[in-house]
């Protein structure tokens, strides 16, 4: 499966990905200060889980960063 990730296309061996699935594989380590929306849609992270993303579908993710 090949994705279109912050505007990068990147190759997954994988038939269905969720979006958590997603996430542990593109950043496993850091999970909290995300939002991620599919085809400029917000899930919201109680639906990760539920929510399968497509080959055609381009995905956002975003980490909140701290600073002043």
């Amino acid at each position: 499966m090949e994705l279109k990730i912050n505007q990068q296309s990147k190759k997954f061996n994988a038939v269905t990905l969720s979006v958590q699935a997603l996430l542990d594989l593109e950043i496993p380590n850091k999970q909290n200060g995300i939002a991620v929306a599919v085809n400029n849609t917000v899930i919201p992270k109680p639906n990760w889980n539920q929510h399968f993303v497509q080959e055609t579908d381009e995905i956002l993710i975003i980490s909140a960063t701290q600073g002043g």
